[in-house]
């Protein structure tokens, strides 16, 4: 299956807009991720990973402020550095590349910071993953862990998790002042979810942890998101899960609105916050946070209501993303019931890979991402090219 999908994403599409190219969601930057795991791994050829890089870079690379991991130059920068790996493969490129997205980080932590000072609320993509500084942090922990940028983004997700006073009350410091779709809403929300919401920090400020990259309030600020996010777990017959927001009415209450778990995915459901909070125990070594979080993982992963919502096998949200999270809880678990649900896992996401009718190529709903999980499951080796890392999940 992982053969059929790569063959498929041999040649770059014509007609692509530069601008589109250069996402790591959709475009060519992250099919090339594919074709660099496979070369890395001999398994595919140089020659092919080129072509895509080199369409992926074709068009002027964007380091506006509006850019991210997910796209422009921390997109391209994060390819290119997946590609090098320890070589000097393509220096001269990230060279300049880290210059801009160097930049990039400082701008955006003082606007940050600034905003911050003055008691405003952010919009979640000042912070996520995908176009935020969180994700901005997770290449520059694998590119420069030691340098400046990293040190002032965790230094602002320290901030980020300190209250906001709001009319009558404190509100989370990464309270948001739209709805989960960026439309301007009465109230805000907070978001649960990995990919747009606190897990996001919890998974790069525990993973700098423990790589021995810290700053001065950083125990203290994975302390206040795990509180914040074991204080809204839910539980019901299948197991302990999280809703995807918070909204005012629940603050005010104390109680969720969401009446069940939603779809079990990396980018809202419960795999994405269980790794989340699995990462975070091994960074401060709480193995009673680790089990409880590795527990959650398996009681969502064995209930068949919960599996019944997955229904495409891509990474965002579906299968793909669910295998990859789980193989890399799995490697870190000290709860022995994860390693055996992977064989299930890998063969319900190529069933699900071989009767996908939807076309999509790219790497976080398409062919690019199934494939690349599927490949760690055939090898059953972590990725050569560290290409999960943008997912935070590595």
């Amino acid at each position: 299956m992982t053969r059929k999908l790569t063959t498929r994403l041999a040649n770059p599409l014509t007609g692509e807009d530069p601008s589109e190219a250069q996402s790591l969601a959709t475009g060519a930057a992250g099919v090339a991720l594919l074709h660099i795991e496979h070369a890395h791994a001999g398994s595919g050829s140089w020659r092919t990973a080129h072509r895509w890089i080199t369409h992926a870079a074709a068009g002027d690379i964007s380091a506006a402020d509006t850019t991210g991991l997910f796209l422009g130059a921390p997109a391209i920068a994060f390819v290119l550095h997946a590609a090098a790996g320890s070589s000097t493969r393509y220096h001269h490129a990230l060279t300049t590349l880290d210059k801009h997205v160097h930049h990039l980080a400082h701008r955006r932590t003082h606007t940050a910071r600034e905003r911050i000072q003055g008691g405003q609320l952010p919009d979640f993509h000042e912070y996520d993953i995908f176009f935020g500084l969180t994700g901005i942090g997770a290449h520059l922990l694998r590119r420069d862990p030691g340098g400046s940028a990293l040190e002032r983004i965790l230094t602002y997700l320290v901030a980020l998790t300190r209250p906001l006073p709001s009319d009558s009350q404190l509100l989370p410091g990464w309270w948001v002042g739209h709805d989960p779709h960026r439309n301007p809403t009465p109230g805000g929300h907070a978001n649960l979810g990995a990919a747009h919401g606190i897990t996001g920090p919890l998974m790069l400020l525990s993973t700098a942890m423990r790589r021995g990259i810290t700053v001065d309030g950083q125990h203290d600020a994975i302390t206040t998101i795990l509180t914040w996010l074991n204080t809204w777990k839910q539980h019901d017959e299948s197991g302990p899960w999280w809703p995807e927001t918070v909204s005012r009415t629940d603050l005010h209450t104390g109680r969720s609105s969401q009446t069940a778990a939603t779809r079990p995915s990396w980018c809202y459901g419960t795999p994405g916050i269980a790794r989340a909070l699995q990462l975070a125990a091994l960074a401060t070594g709480d193995t009673h946070q680790q089990q409880a979080a590795e527990q959650a993982l398996v009681a969502c992963l064995s209930d068949p209501a919960q599996r019944a919502r997955l229904t495409d096998p891509g990474l965002c949200h579906g299968w793909a993303g669910v295998y990859q999270t789980t193989w890399r809880a799995a490697q870190d678990a000290i709860t022995p019931e994860l390693h055996p649900l992977l064989p299930h896992l890998a063969g319900t996401l190529a069933h699900h890979a071989d009767h996908d009718s939807r076309n999509a190529t790219g790497f976080l709903d398409g062919d690019a991402g199934t494939a690349l999980a599927l490949t760690t499951a055939a090898r059953a080796a972590a990725p050569t090219s560290g290409w999960d890392a943008c997912l935070l999940i590595d």
